[in-house]
């Protein structure tokens, strides 16, 4: 691998680490146990990386990306690419607030008052129920709507808030 094996890993590793529990120590003494500790922890993971032989896989992991960075930022197709996507995304939000508004509103039929039946051509959606007018209320909209907030002016009244 290009580069990988001009590092001397062990050293760099078991520098880091001893550095690592160096500051350990003095995170331990002014902020406490728990927070030393953490700091122990961290300080491990370079000489634990070495050990696994994970330090190639993380090498390859970084100059990866930074050749996927490098051709991103300067590559004018890349560009158009990333400008596709964003339109994409937009049209998958743009479809689902769609979707989303048709799944609440009654087909035509049902609004000028027809029963709806599922074999019927021209009939939104696949369910086989007819919508059913809320019983909530009996006297129209305002009526239901206030029986509604009575019970919230109630609880309010007893709270002492109004």
């Amino acid at each position: 691998m290009s580069g990988y094996s001009q590092f001397a890993w062990l050293p760099l590793c078991g520098g880091l680490t001893v550095v690592g529990l160096i500051l350990s120590w003095v995170v331990w003494r002014r902020r406490g146990v728990a927070a030393g500790l953490l700091a122990a922890a961290w300080s491990l993971l370079p000489v634990a990386v070495y050990l696994l032989g994970v330090t190639e896989l993380l090498w390859r992991f970084g100059t990866a990306i930074a050749g996927f960075a490098g051709s991103l930022v300067f590559s004018f197709e890349r560009w158009i690419g990333v400008a596709v996507l964003g339109f994409a995304v937009v049209l998958f939000g743009v479809s689902r607030l769609l979707r989303s508004r048709r799944a609440g509103q009654p087909s035509k039929r049902e609004h000028k008052g027809q029963r709806a039946e599922p074999g019927k051509p021209g009939v939104s959606g696949t369910s086989s129920k007819a919508v059913v007018p809320s019983t909530h209320g009996t006297g129209g909209g305002k009526a239901g709507a206030e029986d509604d907030l009575s019970d919230v002016e109630a609880i309010l009244r007893r709270r002492g808030i109004r």
